[in-house]
């Protein structure tokens, strides 16, 4: 079901429907509440299954920002006034930046997390991959990035623009069902009509490029939650050794799933989902049993 609420400005949100325990679904840079319709159902089993598209992104309009602040604030306002707290949040990329700042800032209002291919910043080494350090300069371009984004849109059509996408972020795109392609072909085709849709991806990209560029260890050790993190062994955008590494450091637990690129929810739902079901099944049990 298609929704939205007030906080701040309007917010759309995809409602999947279920009546146990909240469950949030956050996605990343460049994506929407669609990156979640293949699982979004299966969530509801046994919770309440929501997803926000965030500021500029999805149907959402531009609002105060798009910074990865302005979308902490939606976040945080859309587990307390929609979804009801304590909420466990699955989060892909920029999203699961959003989730754990959330999780170590507002411990009251996170139960569980899930992590999906987690843009979180560390050092390490990066792999040079000469399209994405392409696709990331154009972005983050001072003055230049909106209007040549939004040219290069309007040129290539939403067709290309999603081909394009999926392309950069799954290790096989023909895995993505012509569904989910279809739905994403038809919201990028409003997305291009609008004048200002490029703004909010040039301007969530520079404030996440910014942030990679911190530490967020004290962060890290300030989540209280209990942590799943699942990462795409052919994640071309981030690399698995960081989630390797930052799981070592502080006992979250690290899932890879091999063959897979970026967007695992909507390339390889089925192994999504197998991972992470039973992980919150168990998370559930135990807060049942607290209770």
């Amino acid at each position: 079901m298609s929704l939205y609420a007030d906080l701040g400005g309007p917010v759309h949100y995809v409602d999947f429907g279920g009546s146990g325990p909240p469950l949030v679904l956050v996605h990343g840079l460049a994506g929407s509440a669609l990156n979640w319709m293949t699982v979004g159902d299966e969530l509801t089993a046994r919770h309440r299954a929501l997803a926000p598209d965030l500021r500029g992104f999805g149907r959402t309009p531009l609002g105060p920002g798009t910074r990865l602040r302005d979308n902490q604030l939606l976040l945080d306002r859309f587990l307390r006034e929609v979804a009801g707290t304590p909420a466990t949040v699955v989060a892909s990329s920029m999203g699961a930046l959003l989730a754990v700042r959330q999780a170590a800032d507002h411990p009251e209002t996170v139960a569980n997390l899930v992590l999906v291919d987690p843009a979180l910043p560390w050092r390490g080494r990066r792999p040079f991959d000469p399209t994405l350090w392409a696709v990331s300069a154009a972005l983050v371009t001072p003055v230049l990035g909106g209007p040549v984004a939004g040219r290069r849109a309007r040129r290539w059509g939403a067709e290309r623009v999603v081909a394009a996408a999926f392309e950069l972020c799954c290790s096989d795109p023909t895995r993505i069902s012509p569904e989910v392609v279809r739905a994403h072909v038809a919201l990028e085709t409003e997305r291009i009509a609008e004048a200002r849709s490029q703004r909010a991806l040039v301007q969530a990209a520079r404030s996440l490029a910014w942030a990679l560029g911190r530490s967020e260890i004290e962060t890290y050790r300030r989540v209280q939650a209990p942590t799943l993190v699942v990462h795409g062994d052919r994640d071309r955008l981030v690399p698995t050794s960081f989630s390797r590494a930052i799981g070592d450091r502080f006992a979250w637990e690290v899932v890879v799933l091999p063959g897979i690129g970026h967007l695992p929810m909507l390339e390889a739902p089925a192994q999504f989902l197998a991972v992470t079901s039973p992980w919150l099944q168990v998370r559930d049990g135990s807060i049942a049993a607290e209770g």
